[in-house]
C-alpha cells in the first residue's frame, strides 16, 4: 500500500537505528518528513542530514512536533507514547506509527512474526535458518540485526521478524502469515504500568494474523483469534494430538509431534529444557509456513546450530568447572529459563552471578530455583541488594562491586562438574553499554583465568 503522494505531515522521531531505517526508507520513496529528536546530537544525525533538508531536522526538543502541523508520526521503539508531547498529540487524533507498521505498509512477502520476554532472538534466527535449509529465500530482522524496513527487497520468500513490546506498541492490525509470542514474563516495568499492560503489548503480535504459534505453559501467550485461524502450541511436557512437545522412553527424551518422535535431545545442537522449547516452538511455526519438518535439511540445521552469543553461550570449560555466558539474560523470566533448563535439584551445582539493573522488575521469582539449583549466588551491580533481599533464607549469597572481582573468587571456588551460569535477571546499563559489552567481559575475564 503505497504512502506516495497522500497530504500527511509525517515526523519521524527519536533517531538510532529503527529512526535511521524509517529516515532511509521515507527518503527512497520520496516523501517528505521531518526528524525530531530530543537529543541535541542524536546517533545517526550526519547520514539524516544527507537524506533530509537540514531545515526540516530538529534537535534537542520533541516540544517543536506541536508546531509541525504533524498528522503522523513514526515513533523509534526507544521512545515511550506517554511522553507528554506524544500522548497530547494523540490526543488531537495524530497517528501514532512505527517502523514495523511501515514495513506492513509495504511488504509483498509472507513474513513471521515473533515477540517474547526471553528466546525471541533464537526462534527468529532458527526459524530463517530452518527455512533457507528448505531452499527458501528468508531474511531475519527488526529487532535483531538488520532493521525491518532495510530488509526488503525483491525475490524474498519470507522475512522473519524479531519483534519487541516497544515496536508492537506502534503497529496497528500487523496481519502477520504467521504469528508467535513465546512467553510472557516481567520486563521493562520502568515504562509499563504492571504485567498485564506489558502482556497487551505482547499480544498485538496476532492482530489479524493467518496462523499462530503459542506457549502451552504460558496462559499470557494463548491467542484470541477468529475461528478456523490455525494455531500451534509447544510445550516441554507430553503434547497433545496437534501440539509439539516432549515424550520420554528408555531411550530418553524425544521431540514430538503429537505422539510422533522427530528428534532425540542427542540430536539437537541446543541444550537445555529452555532450548528444547524454542526448538519446539521453530519446528511448530515451520510446519505451518509448509515444510517437512523431518526434511535432512532441517535435521542438519538441529544438529549444528548451537545458540546465539551471550544467550546460555559455554565460554569455558576449566577444571571441569563449565563457564556460561548469558549477559542476554536481562530480566527474571530469562534467568528463570536458564535455572530451570541447566539445573538439577540432585546436583545443585550452579554458581549463579546477577546483578545490575532491575527496570523495577521482582525478583522474588528467583527465590525457588535459587533454593533448588544454586549453591552460591554473586551479587553485583545497582540492584545486588534487591536481589539479595528475595533469596531464600540460609542461601549462600557474596557480593562484590564488579564483575572481575567476582570472576576472581570463582575461579577459586568452583568445583568439579559446577556450572557457573552468568545470568544477571538484570539490564546492564548502570555499569555497562549494553549486555554484549557486558557479556564479552565476562567471556574475557573467564578465558584469562
Amino acid at each position: 500500500m503505497s504512502l506516495i503522494g497522500s497530504d500527511r505531515i509525517r515526523a519521524v522521531v527519536g533517531l538510532g537505528a529503527t529512526g535511521l531505517s524509517c529516515v532511509r526508507f521515507l527518503a527512497s520513496k520520496g516523501i517528505e518528513f521531518y526528524v525530531v529528536d530530543s537529543r541535541e546530537n542524536p546517533p545517526g544525525l550526519e547520514e539524516a542530514k544527507k537524506l533530509c533538508p537540514e531545515e526540516r531536522i530538529f534537535t534537542g526538543d520533541l516540544g517543536v512536533l506541536e508546531t509541525l502541523g504533524v498528522t503522523e508520526l513514526f515513533v523509534s521503539p526507544g521512545i515511550a507514547l506517554r511522553t507528554p508531547v506524544l500522548s497530547r498529540l494523540a490526543e488531537r487524533g495524530v497517528a501514532m506509527r512505527g517502523d514495523i507498521d511501515l514495513f506492513r505498509d509495504y511488504v509483498d512477502a509472507p513474513f513471521v512474526a515473533i515477540t517474547g520476554s526471553n528466546a525471541k532472538s533464537t526462534v527468529t534466527t532458527l526459524v530463517a535458518l530452518l527455512l533457507q535449509a528448505c531452499g527458501k529465500n528468508a531474511k531475519a530482522g527488526g529487532n535483531l540485526g538488520l532493521p525491518a524496513l532495510d530488509l526488503l527487497s525483491p525475490n524474498t520468500d519470507f522475512y522473519v521478524l524479531e519483534l519487541s513490546s516497544f515496536q508492537l506498541e506502534t503497529t496497528h492490525g500487523l496481519q502477520a502469515d504467521l504469528a508467535c509470542l513465546l512467553n510472557v514474563s516481567e520486563d521493562h516495568m520502568d515504562r509499563y504500568k504492571d504485567l498485564y499492560e506489558y502482556q497487551r503489548a505482547k499480544q498485538k503480535v496476532y492482530r489479524g494474523c493467518k496462523a499462530a504459534v503459542c506457549n502451552k505453559q504460558d496462559i499470557l501467550t494463548a491467542p484470541l483469534l477468529a475461528e478456523g485461524v490455525p494455531v500451534r502450541a509447544f510445550t516441554t511436557k507430553s503434547p497433545d494430538l496437534k501440539e509439539y512437545g516432549m515424550l520420554k522412553d528408555g531411550d530418553g527424551a524425544w521431540l514430538c509431534h503429537g505422539v510422533e518422535r522427530l528428534y532425540h535431545t542427542s540430536q539437537v545442537a541446543l541444550k537445555g529444557s529452555h532450548n528444547h522449547a524454542n526448538v519446539l516452538a521453530a519446528l511448530a511455526m515451520i510446519e505451518l509456513l509448509g515444510m517437512d519438518v523431518m526434511s535432512e535439511a532441517v535435521a542438519k540445521v538441529l544438529s549444528e546450530f548451537c545458540g546465539l552469543p551471550h544467550r546460555c553461550e559455554t565460554v569455558r570449560v576449566r577444571n571441569e568447572v563449565t563457564y556460561i555466558n548469558d549477559s542476554k539474560g536481562t530480566n527474571v523470566g530469562a534467568t528463570l529459563a536458564a535455572l530451570q533448563g541447566l539445573g538439577s535439584s540432585a546436583a545443585k551445582n550452579i554458581l549463579l552471578i546477577a546483578g545490575g539493573d532491575g527496570k523495577g522488575a521482582d525478583f522474588r521469582a528467583l527465590a525457588k530455583p535459587v533454593n533448588d539449583f544454586v549453591r552460591t549466588t554473586y551479587l553485583f551491580g545497582k540492584d545486588a541488594e534487591r536481589i539479595a533481599e528475595v533469596l531464600p533464607v540460609g542461601a549462600e549469597v557474596k557480593r562484590f562491586e564488579t564483575l572481575d572481582q567476582i570472576v576472581a573468587s570463582i575461579g577459586k571456588d568452583g568445583k568439579e562438574g559446577d556450572i557457573v551460569l552468568f545470568s544477571p535477571a538484570c539490564a546492564s546499563l548502570d555499569m555497562y553499554k549494553n549486555y554484549e559489552v557486558r557479556g564479552e567481559h565476562f567471556a574475557r575475564l573467564v578465558n584469562e583465568l
